[in-house]
């Protein structure tokens, strides 16, 4: 029997086991928030209904011990799960002493370091299944689009865009590579079955340690063949609408649980925006406005609300820790106002990294020069104009891939597109179309100082019935990261991996 189904029983008698996620006391009864990984529940075991010795069980138990416990469903809408149990018989499987994270807060690298502990709570829960359901959409949508899913490499001689930002290891007495990307082996796979996607894990060695950056991390990436950049974006965006929608129809409580405002989600409906490089680059600098709005004076305008709300957060801080000090104040009022305390510190934190951020991406959009990539600051300043994704694409091919196709019309682009999520969370796909031309391709892997003998085998693809093909990367996390509206990738994966960071 799980929480989750709960409200299949009302009236009967289950039985649950899971953990203490929660527990209080108040004259003869016991009340556990329960949880057991499908969802939470209140438990109540009042000392008249049931034994002296199960209501002892009830108090011997603290957070996160691990329990047994039976009783009747009953409706309590004002509850978590709209059920409660009344606790018949309760027995502990285990009663835990000193859980390190309590119901207080703790630094990042204190949570970090308890990562297989930090897992249970409600927040880092509910990520997680958002995740999965993430993962299970992606599997539907490629499944039910007629894709074969198959698996590349982890293990690779070569690279995609060189070795530089690679883990390299040692095979058997010769160097290789982690995998930074399974897209050579996709476009190889989908001349053999027409439309494929992998999905596994990918690694890159950045020594990064912005909010965006893992160094073990999840891909999507399918590839198409007969597929040219504009087919390639309508099923970018075709898939992230299914993704998108799926989690806002299945994870309702999820979301609610942390606290995701989910009016931008649902904007997924409307089509998204498809700029060129030129356009995008415009948009930054500030010489295109976008429905009204422009990116500099917004971002001008964000850093004077920014500081006058950090004055404001101060003076009450201050007025209410003196009114605190006010001799006969009762418990009630004295918690009351700490915890609202404690709340402006915590937006007092994100404030005052606001005032840290905006000038370095006013900086950044004024001072960008026309041929660049796009960096963290640019994808920032661009999306917080937008409530759904935008692709940007035909990229100057001096800063894209080997791979990618010339634009036919205009040598000095490639037909590449990148999708960068709205509120500034930026790219989470790129993609595009492929070189078909043997001779061009030999041209960019000398360019990139690539060592040509570790791309025959891919060259064979365009000697041996060659045609238009195109395809795309998906990061699982930033997606995850971005549909969450999470502060930072790290709490997007179970285990994350990242620069300085191993263990646990």
């Amino acid at each position: 029997m799980y929480i989750k189904d709960l409200r299949l029983h009302e009236g009967q008698p289950v039985t649950l086991k899971g953990w203490v996620a929660n527990k209080r006391e108040s004259k003869g009864l016991v009340f556990i928030i329960m949880r057991d990984g499908s969802g939470l529940c209140q438990c109540v075991t009042d000392a008249t209904q049931v034994s002296e010795q199960i209501f002892e069980n009830a108090r011997s138990l603290t957070l996160e011990s691990s329990v047994e416990l039976s009783g009747t469903v009953v409706k309590d809408e004002k509850q978590v799960g709209g059920y409660e149990v009344r606790v018949t018989a309760l027995t502990p499987l285990q009663v835990a002493k000193d859980y390190p994270i309590a119901k207080k807060e703790h630094g990042v690298d204190f949570l970090m370091d308890h990562r297989h502990l930090w897992l249970r709570s409600q927040r880092q829960w509910a990520i997680m299944r958002i995740r999965n359901r993430i993962i299970y959409s992606i599997h539907q949508f490629f499944q039910q689009e007629g894709f074969v899913q198959m698996d590349a490499p982890i293990f690779t001689g070569n690279a995609c865009e060189g070795t530089t930002n690679l883990f390299e290891t040692e095979y058997y007495g010769e160097p290789a590579y982690l995998s930074q990307s399974g897209q050579l082996y996709g476009e190889a796979m989908a001349m053999a079955m027409g439309k494929i996607y992998t999905f596994g894990p990918t690694f890159r060695a950045e020594k990064s340690k912005t909010r965006r950056h893992l160094s073990e991390f999840w891909m999507i990436e399918p590839e198409m063949a007969f597929f040219d950049i504009f087919d390639n974006m309508d099923l970018i965006e075709r898939f992230l609408r299914k993704v998108v929608t799926d989690v806002l129809s299945e994870c309702p409580t999820e979301l609610e649980a942390i606290g995701r405002d989910t009016a931008v989600l649902q904007q997924i409906v409307k089509p998204f925006p498809r700029l060129t490089y030129d356009e995008a680059v415009k948009i930054i600098k500030g010489e295109q406005d976008v429905n009204g709005k422009n990116a500099i004076t917004s971002l001008e305008e964000e850093l004077k609300t920014v500081d006058a709300r950090i004055v404001e957060v101060h003076k009450e801080i201050a007025e209410r820790e003196e009114r605190m000090k006010t001799p006969g104040m009762k418990k009630g009022e004295i918690g009351f106002n700490q915890a609202k305390i404690d709340k402006l510190k915590q937006e007092l934190v994100d404030l005052e990294e606001q005032q840290r951020n905006i000038p370095q991406w006013l900086n950044s959009a004024r001072s960008f020069v026309y041929g660049n990539d796009f960096g963290g600051s640019d994808e920032t300043v661009l999306t917080r104009l937008f409530d759904v994704p935008i692709m940007v694409y035909n990229w100057p091919h001096q800063v894209k891939a080997f791979y990618l196709k010339r634009d036919p019309n205009d040598n000095r682009f490639a037909r590449g597109v990148d999708t960068l999520a709205p509120e500034g969370y930026g790219e989470i796909v790129g993609g595009g179309e492929r070189e078909t031309n043997e001779q061009l391709l030999v041209e960019k892997i000398k360019e990139h100082e690539l060592p040509l003998e570790a791309f025959e085998w891919y060259l064979d693809l365009r000697r041996y019935g060659s045609v238009p093909h195109a395809g795309f990367g998906l990061g699982l996390e930033r997606l995850v990261t971005w549909v969450c509206k999470l502060p930072h990738v790290r709490e997007s994966i179970p285990f994350p991996r990242m620069y300085g960071r191993l263990l646990p």
